[in-house]
């Protein structure tokens, strides 16, 4: 059965390829973006060249007034929405005291506080739908309190999303709604300098590594999988938890 599928930050990369690929299953696609307008818009443009249905919004989500209306946005446009997939994340590759003060902001902001304001906004419209799902993209450091030798904030952020994924996947059960997290390791297009040889499986994750699981969360019959961080990082920072991508 069709979804109607909002995904934040998903303008380009992991976002824009999870967008297209879940148009292709035939889904609706709410793509956001918050700045990358021409992307977005691409992505969109690609997605009706093959016959999907998807439009754009652009909202900042920086507060709950933001959220409940790209959400509204969304549902006046489709008619419904009954999944939710954070994917939203500013990463800033520098050290604690290289970090400025809105580099900081940004990290945390983007990631939890994005996640925060879509999912204040989405749940009245999952909890009807009766079948609602909410995937939230993490980091293969995610559940793991360690070392992070850049991009703190965004790791915290990030760290800060897995709590809520647990805490809504118990609370919401009751609405029929599944609460999940993927995470992911270092990608092909990471912004990092981890060397391949570092890499358990051999090479660095692909989009495909992510969009198989997201597909399996949606399926109908998976109730009663709510509250599970599935890892796609092919072992990275599973051996160790010094460091982070």
């Amino acid at each position: 059965m069709s979804r109607t599928i909002l995904i934040t930050g998903s303008a380009r990369r992991l976002g824009a390829a999870l967008a297209v690929a879940l148009a292709k299953d035939g889904h609706r696609l709410a793509v956001h973006f918050r700045t990358s307008r021409e992307e977005a818009e691409a992505t969109v443009r690609s997605i009706r060249d093959q016959g999907g249905q998807a439009a754009s919004f652009q909202s900042p989500l920086s507060n709950l007034d933001e959220g409940e209306d790209l959400v509204a946005g969304v549902v006046q446009h489709f008619g419904s929405l009954d999944t939710l997939i954070n994917n939203a994340g500013t990463f800033a590759r520098k050290t604690f005291d290289e970090l400025t003060q809105a580099e900081w902001d940004a990290g945390f902001a983007s990631t939890a506080g994005a996640a925060f304001c879509a999912t204040r906004a989405a749940l009245p419209h999952l909890r009807a739908s009766g079948r609602g799902r909410i995937i939230n993209l993490g980091d293969s450091m995610s559940d793991r309190l360690g070392v992070v030798e850049s991009a703190m904030s965004y790791y915290i952020g990030k760290a800060g999303l897995w709590i809520m994924t647990q805490t809504l996947a118990a609370a919401e059960a009751r609405h029929k709604i599944t609460v999940n997290m993927v995470s992911p390791g270092v990608l092909g297009d990471s912004i990092c300098d981890t060397p391949v040889t570092e890499m358990p499986l051999g090479r660095y994750g692909t989009y495909d590594d992510v969009i198989r699981p997201v597909r399996f969360l949606l399926e109908d019959g998976n109730e009663s999988l709510t509250g599970s961080n599935l890892h796609v990082g092919g072992g990275w920072n599973l051996a160790s938890i010094s460091g982070a991508a």
